[in-house]
C-alpha cells in the first residue's frame, strides 16, 4: 500500500493540473479577490440591538404645601457685642501676644509696634522742656532786677517793659513745651495695643512684621458672654412683626436648641448679596452653641407655605435650582426647575415648581439627563 500512495499522488497532480492553467487562473483572479471583501461586508452588517433596560430610580412623593408655612435659615452663632480694635498710629506691627480663642483682662497689652521714633520724639520734647525752663527761670530773674531798679532810676521804663515781654514768652515756650510732651507721651502709649474691657479673642487679622495703617483692625474682641444668632435673609418684611420668638437648634445637633428674640434688622442690603443681617439674641444659650457654630433659626408663621422634599433630589438647571420629575405615563424624566425658601440639614423647602403628588427623584440626580425612561425604584414617604 506504501508503493501505491505516490502513484495516486501524482494521479491527482495529473487530473488537476489542466483547471489551474495560465487562462483560467486569471479568469479566477477577480473572484478571489472579491470574496475577502464580501466576508467582510457580511460580518460587518448591521445587527439588532436590545433596547437597554429602564433605569431604576427611587422616588419621593410630593407632599401637599403646609397651610402655614414657617421660616428656616441657616446662620452662625456671634457675640453679642464685639470690638474691633486697632493702632492709632501708622507703624509695623513688632508683637501680637494674643490668638484666637484667648481670654485676656481689660489693660492687657494685645500687641505692639516698633516705637523707636515715638521714643525719639518723646526725648526730644523733654528736652524742649527743659531749654523753655530754663529760658523762663533765666527770664523771671531778670525782670526781677529790673523791677528792683526801676524806683531807683537806674534803668529805663521801656527795659522793665522788655524784660517782662521775654518773661511772658518764656512761660508761653514752657507751656508749649509741656503740651508737646504730653502728645509724645501719648504717641509713645498708642504704639501699645491694650484691651479695653475683658472678653474673648474672635479674630486676628495682623501679623507681627506687617505694616499697618492707623485704625486697621488687628484683633476682634468679643467683651460679653451674651450670643447671637445672625442670619442673612432675602425679605426683612417678616422679621418686623415677628408673630412669636425664634427657635434656634444647633445644626450639628438639633436636640440643642433654644428660643431667642429679635435684636435688630440691618438698614440696608448688603451691596453683594443683596440679603439684609438679622441678629437674634439667644436667651441663655447652651455651652454648645459656641462662637463660630452653625445653628437653624426657625420662625413659625411667617414664610409661604411650602413643600418639604429631601435635599438629595436638588440640582441645577441655567443656574437655577430644579429637580428631576417621573412623568406618571411615559415614564420620562422631566427637569423642573423649582423656587426654595430655604433648607434644613437634610431637607429644602419648595413654593413653587412641583405640584403635590408628583413622583421627585431622590438619589443619583447627577447621572440623569432629561427625557430618559426610567423605572419605579425603592419609593420613599
Amino acid at each position: 500500500m506504501t508503493e501505491n500512495f505516490p502513484d495516486f499522488t501524482d494521479c491527482v497532480r495529473q487530473a488537476l493540473r489542466p483547471l489551474f492553467t495560465a487562462d483560467r487562473l486569471r479568469a479566477l483572479l477577480p473572484v478571489v479577490l472579491m470574496l475577502p471583501v464580501c466576508l467582510l461586508l457580511a460580518a460587518c452588517g448591521d445587527k439588532p440591538e436590545k433596547p437597554a433596560p429602564p433605569r431604576p430610580v427611587r422616588t419621593v412623593t410630593v407632599p401637599a404645601p403646609s397651610a402655614a408655612g414657617t421660616f428656616l435659615q441657616t446662620g452662625e452663632i456671634r457675640a453679642h457685642d464685639e470690638v474691633t480694635l486697632g493702632f492709632r498710629l501708622d507703624g509695623r506691627l513688632l508683637t501680637r501676644s494674643v490668638d484666637v480663642g484667648d481670654h485676656v483682662a481689660a489693660g492687657q497689652v494685645l500687641g505692639t509696634l516698633e516705637n523707636s521714633t515715638s521714643q525719639n520724639q518723646l526725648d526730644s520734647a523733654r528736652a524742649d522742656l527743659d531749654s523753655a525752663r530754663a529760658a523762663e527761670q533765666l527770664a523771671a530773674l531778670n525782670l526781677r532786677r529790673m523791677t528792683q531798679l526801676m524806683p531807683s532810676g537806674a534803668i529805663a521804663r521801656v527795659q522793665l517793659d522788655t524784660a517782662r515781654s521775654d518773661w511772658q514768652a518764656a512761660a508761653s515756650r514752657r507751656r508749649s513745651s509741656e503740651a508737646a510732651l504730653n502728645t509724645a507721651r501719648e504717641n509713645l502709649s498708642w504704639t501699645r495695643l491694650v484691651a479695653p474691657a475683658g472678653g474673648v479673642v474672635t479674630q486676628v487679622s495682623a501679623e507681627p512684621g506687617q505694616v499697618v495703617s492707623a485704625g486697621q483692625t488687628v484683633v476682634t474682641l468679643a467683651v460679653s458672654s451674651g450670643r447671637d444668632a445672625v442670619i442673612d435673609v432675602a425679605d426683612p418684611q417678616a422679621f418686623s412683626r415677628p408673630a412669636g420668638g425664634f427657635r434656634v437648634s444647633l445644626l450639628a445637633d438639633p436636640s440643642v436648641s433654644v428660643t431667642g428674640t429679635l435684636r435688630d434688622i440691618s438698614p440696608q442690603a448688603d451691596a453683594q448679596t443683596r440679603t439684609w443681617r438679622v441678629r437674634v439674641t439667644l436667651d441663655n444659650p447652651p455651652q454648645a452653641m459656641a462662637l463660630g457654630a452653625s445653628v437653624q433659626v426657625g420662625l413659625a408663621g411667617t414664610g409661604p407655605a411650602v413643600m418639604r422634599l429631601p435635599a438629595s433630589a436638588l440640582t441645577r438647571v441655567q443656574g437655577r435650582p430644579a429637580v428631576f420629575v417621573v412623568d406618571s405615563a411615559s415614564r420620562r424624566l422631566q427637569l423642573r426647575p423649582v423656587t426654595l425658601t430655604g433648607f434644613t440639614a437634610s431637607d429644602i423647602l419648595v413654593s413653587a415648581g412641583v405640584r403635590p403628588g408628583e413622583p421627585v427623584v431622590t438619589a443619583g440626580v447627577s447621572k440623569l439627563r432629561e427625557g430618559e425612561v426610567v423605572a419605579s425604584g425603592e419609593a420613599g414617604e
